[in-house]
């Protein structure tokens, strides 16, 4: 990804800067409890619980993504890797779909603990987010499909900007207490729309977030 060479929104370590944002790894304790706090109150705002959510450190199949100003935090989202030994949160509902993936060899990955402040969800801030998902995913990890368990109401989005399809009938998820769809993508589709999309954010009306990825 491209630098500018005077950084204008965060300290060394961001990944990516934006016009009014950047992106980074959460790497300090501090950052954790930021992006909690950021999802606990984006959470209870739409009537979840939030008894569940807990900061925790990174873990080495786990990242957490923040996007921020020089004063604030913006938007967040969590990236799980598959393992022998933890699993994925959506086991707990979706076993036997993930399941599926694990029998024919795919490597899977969940996006969970998305929350973006209205007052800041562009459309280049969510793709910066996902963008950095995504690479973390495919290009680092070798992932080849990605899960989200999301709420009814939200699965439109999902499906329309990034391509999930629904892949589970609808459950009550324990950890926010609240309905659950449950989406798949294959991140080789991802690459394809990148290569096809990447960069054109200036034509025609766009319903996908791809046109705002970059190269």
């Amino acid at each position: 990804l491209p630098f500018q060479p005077e950084r204008k929104h965060g300290p060394p370590e961001c990944a990516l800067e934006g016009n009014d944002f950047s992106v980074r790894l959460a790497a300090t304790v501090l950052d954790h409890a930021e992006t909690t706090s950021l999802v606990k109150e984006m959470y209870s705002r739409r009537g979840y619980s939030t008894d569940g959510i807990v900061s925790m450190p990174r873990r080495e199949n786990t990242i957490t993504l923040d996007a921020h100003d020089s004063e604030k935090i913006m938007g967040t989202l969590t990236v799980r890797l598959d393992s022998r030994q933890t699993g994925l949160l959506a086991d707990t509902l979706y076993a036997d779909e993930i399941n599926e993936f694990r029998a024919k060899g795919r490597s899977v990955c969940e996006v969970s603990k998305l929350a973006v402040d209205p007052r800041f969800g562009s459309k280049e801030l969510m793709a910066s987010l996902f963008q950095l998902a995504y690479l973390y995913a495919s290009v680092i990890n070798r992932v080849t499909d990605a899960v989200i368990e999301v709420n009814p109401r939200h699965a439109g989005f999902y499906k329309r900007m990034l391509g999930f399809q629904e892949i589970g009938e609808l459950r009550t998820c324990p950890r926010v207490n609240a309905p659950a769809d449950f989406l798949h993508v294959e991140l080789a589709y991802m690459t394809r729309q990148i290569s096809l999309q990447r960069g054109r954010s200036n034509c025609t009306v766009e319903k996908s977030l791809y046109p705002y990825f970059l190269s």
